[in-house]
């Protein structure tokens, strides 16, 4: 059986290279945000999350240093048993105090909390309404719970509105970003729909926290929505915070409903206290430099401006998708960016649906508008 098993593990493996869907991990030898070193190569970087460059931030490897020195690299154990130590009381005290939530509770991972929040929120007898591209953590976390699972069409309210006049006991699962088209929904109608059908709405803003909104509280404060309006949220660290791990927040009884009965917190080991010493630097940056939202999004407006020519979906965000269809085409592009010292990975299916292979193009605060432009410049030539 083992090797009749085998067999059928290496048959898989060939046909995703066959369809150019195989990936290999990449190890840089060096991050410096704009730049990455790969294999003794430099290159500009277009393919991460670190949207305000905190994660090289002076301030916030110095917190990290410190943290470890004072509080130990790992937290020993889960958080209901050794796990918990002031330091992440510290984080989630700077969490409320900044966003407005009641209570909140820390994960290793945005995986980790949105598998919770959706798994453990959702009851046999409710009905999970997920956007249609919806990250894979919301969808595994809606089909190993015990709700039923329905997905409406992207941002589309009079789809999510027919759904909801068909269900009882919804909860609306959407995102404030969403991580590969780059756009947002219409969180204050959605709300509206929401509370006309006694539905929960849960809000992913993994790649909004940061980056809109006064101070980077997210999308929902952008789109002038009070924090106590949505049943849940999650957001994690590792995107423009620059650090790693997650957070839910929402209210006193969702927040102790999860740590009661949410199996991935009290299961895990709990996160790093070196990490959330270097979380609460980052924030602390974050609320008070402004400057550094103003330049990202100065970089986005020219981004948009000098490629306005090119097939780039509609989105103002710091993710701009350049879709080219298939995954052969998508990863040839790429491999000729690599070749011109342009690091911009291709992202295929199944991440994103068949036919629509892209460039995912990130911003950041750390660009220059002369590395926009040779990105431009590169990207006109090739597509």
């Amino acid at each position: 059986m083992a090797a009749n098993r085998l067999v059928q593990l290496q048959q898989a493996l060939d046909q995703r290279a066959t369809q150019h869907l195989l990936r290999t991990p990449v190890t840089l030898q060096r991050y410096c945000g704009r730049l990455l070193v790969v294999a003794g190569q430099s290159f500009l970087n277009f393919s991460g999350n670190d949207y305000l460059g905190l994660a090289t931030a002076p301030e916030v490897l110095q917190a990290v240093a410190e943290g470890a020195h004072q509080f130990g690299a790992g937290s020993t154990g889960s958080p209901l048993v050794t796990g918990q130590h002031q330091v992440h009381q510290t984080l989630c005290d700077t969490l409320c105090d900044w966003l407005g939530f009641e209570q909140v509770m820390l994960f290793s991972s945005g995986f980790a909390a949105n598998q919770t929040m959706l798994q453990t929120l959702a009851q046999k007898g409710d009905t999970l309404l997920l956007d249609k591209l919806s990250h894979a953590s919301l969808i595994d976390g809606a089909l190993h719970s015990k709700a039923g699972f329905k997905r409406f069409a992207h941002n589309n309210i009079p789809a999510l509105q027919a759904l909801l006049s068909q269900t009882e006991q919804a909860l609306v699962v959407t995102e404030g970003v969403f991580s590969m088209d780059g756009d947002s929904p219409d969180l204050g109608e959605m709300l509206r729909q929401c509370q006309q059908h006694q539905a929960a709405l849960l809000l992913d803003d993994a790649h909004g926290l940061g980056v809109l909104g006064p101070e980077g509280k997210g999308t929902a404060a952008k789109q002038g929505i009070e924090p106590a309006d949505i049943f849940c949220s999650m957001a994690n660290f590792g995107k423009a915070l620059g650090v790693g791990g997650a957070f839910i927040g929402g209210s006193k009884t969702v927040i102790e409903y999860l740590t009661q009965f949410g199996r991935h917190y009290i299961y895990s080991t709990a996160l790093s206290p070196a990490l959330c010493a270097g979380v609460i630097k980052s924030i602390a940056l974050c609320r008070r430099q402004s400057w550094r939202r103003d330049k990202l999004h100065s970089n986005i407006a020219l981004f948009r401006r000098l490629a306005a020519d090119l097939p780039l979906l509609n989105s103002e965000s710091a993710i701009q998708g350049l879709v080219l269809g298939s995954s052969e085409r998508a990863l040839a592009v790429s491999q000729q960016l690599k070749q011109d010292g342009i690091w911009l990975s291709a992202i295929r299916p199944p991440t994103v649906p068949q036919g629509s292979a892209r460039l995912r193009i990130t911003l950041s605060a750390q660009h220059s508008a002369e590395d926009i432009h040779q990105l431009v410049q590169q990207l006109r030539q090739l597509v």
